[in-house]
């Protein structure tokens, strides 16, 4: 699924194309995870301030209102001047003075849906529950001692509690098992159990890792594209993920699998040692 270098990469290939622009209509296929909320007529008319991204979420503010659009397991979005009608699996189209933005999700996991502000329960309930932005402009959006802090209270295995979310945002399989590689640490060690100098360590990988991706156009592992359709490519830089039974990139031990929550995890059982 998009993870969050997949949904900055996204934004970043959209974001300055449509802002300013007018929506002119607005088309609706079949039903999505949720409901967007709102009327398609009522957004008519709208200019589009903005395009904001908050963990796997990005967040098209309008002057008034915003929309909160998900991209799911297989969701992607494109933006062009002119789109073809609208296939099987192209379940919304914004169409606004500068192009069309539309919404491709084979398996309807993804989401637009519509709030008045942040400040909205619609959207405190899906943007209030996540963790610190690792790609924050600021240090304080990832502050170590936070950090420190909450992973001291979490008895689960470190790469159960990336994945959650409710620490820091966006560090989902793929850039989990990489960021523990670059950190040393096993992905079953409790986060419990890290001492400062390896959360240390683990917050600095996490940053350069997602920085990576993004910069590498994120990972392209079945389907994935930006709105232009381009490709990612981070996959073909990975150390440890989908590697398994290959020799280390670093040592040359032979990477190892396992399950942990029905999801893989990579490892290399002689860099990764706590």
């Amino acid at each position: 699924m998009p993870e969050l270098p997949e949904v900055e990469v996204t934004r970043r290939s959209f974001a300055l194309k449509i802002e300013g622009a007018r929506v002119r209509s607005v088309r609706l296929g079949q039903p999505l995870r949720w409901p967007l909320g709102c009327n398609g007529e009522d957004l008519i008319g709208r200019r589009i301030a903005s395009v904001r991204r908050r963990g796997k979420y990005l967040l098209l503010d309008f002057e008034q209102g915003m929309l909160l659009i998900h991209l799911g397991m297989s969701g992607s979005l494109r933006f062009m001047d002119s789109l073809p009608p609208a296939g099987k699996h192209d379940h919304f189209d914004l169409v606004t003075t500068q192009g069309v933005l539309r919404l491709h999700d084979p398996r309807r996991f993804g989401a637009v849906v519509y709030a008045s502000s942040e400040s909205d329960p619609v959207a405190i309930k899906l943007l209030g529950h996540l963790g610190m932005e690792p790609l924050g402009q600021s240090e304080s959006s990832f502050a170590l001692l936070v950090f420190i802090k909450e992973l001291k209270h979490r008895n689960a295995s470190i790469k159960q509690v990336l994945l959650a979310g409710d620490v820091v945002v966006g560090v989902g399989n793929i850039y989990a098992s990489e960021s523990l590689f670059w950190a040393g640490i096993r992905p079953a060690t409790r986060a419990s159990r890290l001492t400062r100098p390896k959360i240390e360590r683990l917050r600095s990988a996490i940053i350069d890792v997602l920085s990576k991706a993004v910069e590498r156009g994120g990972s392209t592992l079945r389907d994935f594209s930006n709105a232009d359709g381009e490709s990612g490519h981070f996959q073909m830089d990975a150390m440890v993920y989908g590697r398994q039974g290959q020799a280390c990139k670093a040592c040359g031990t032979l990477i190892k699998q396992i399950r942990q929550g029905q999801r893989s995890t990579f490892y290399c059982p002689n860099c990764q040692v706590g």
